[in-house]
């Protein structure tokens, strides 16, 4: 790992990996449906794999990395039991007297939180754009049309056909399920810039500091 690299990542990227395995072998010792697991957690797959191709090159901020490691925790839970059925947000249904699993809402502000600050990671340290309330709008444009991808993705699988079909839909008998998943990034996306704008503005700043410097 280079000296460029996030404090977080390069002076525990074993702590990040091991963390991320170890979610992994949970997820998929006897998942409730192999097929439907492998949809679910490829995205973390893919994810992990280019972590590792940029991780000299592009080294994220701390508080990028923790985000995407928690997004793949998300992932893996809900390859493991399905997202209509994991076994708290069950619980959750029945002592609110809701009328599904919800879990897979969060995964759905998930996928709008943490590829906001992604995105904007990416557009300021690439100086894509000036102005911060243009930046705000490329991220949350960024992280909808991400959900909307993902929601042609689960279309793609849903003419597959089979019972992974289902599952992996999880929309559990909602016709609005398209409907809520990406107006849920979107809320995800929002609340990601103004909670943690300033957090990672100095992030950012340290990073570029550390790179300025030379230090390891």
């Amino acid at each position: 790992m280079t000296s460029s690299a996030s404090p977080y990542f390069s002076r525990n990227p074993l702590v990040w990996t091991l963390v991320f395995l170890t979610a992994l072998t949970w997820s998929a010792i006897e998942p409730r449906d192999r097929a439907v697991w492998w949809l679910e957690v490829l995205p973390a797959l893919i994810g992990f794999a280019l972590l590792l191709f940029t991780r000299t090159r592009f080294p994220l901020t701390p508080l990028a990395y923790v985000l995407v490691l928690a997004h793949c925790i998300i992932l893996f839970v809900g390859g493991h039991y399905t997202y209509a059925e994991v076994p708290l947000f069950d619980w959750i249904r029945d002592a609110f007297d809701h009328s599904r699993n919800n879990f897979d809402k969060v995964g759905h502000f998930a996928q709008g939180f943490v590829p906001a600050i992604l995105a904007r990671e990416i557009l300021i340290r690439h100086r894509v754009i000036d102005g911060r309330v243009w930046l705000a709008f490329l991220v949350v444009c960024f992280c909808l049309a991400f959900s909307a991808f993902y929601e042609l993705l689960e279309w793609w699988v849903a003419l597959a056909g089979g019972q992974a079909t289902t599952d992996f839909l999880g929309t559990q008998g909602d016709v609005w399920d398209t409907q809520w998943d990406m107006f849920l990034c979107l809320i995800g996306a929002l609340v990601a810039q103004l909670l943690l704008a300033r957090l990672h503005d100095r992030s950012l700043a340290r990073l570029e500091g550390n790179r300025l410097s030379g230090r390891s």
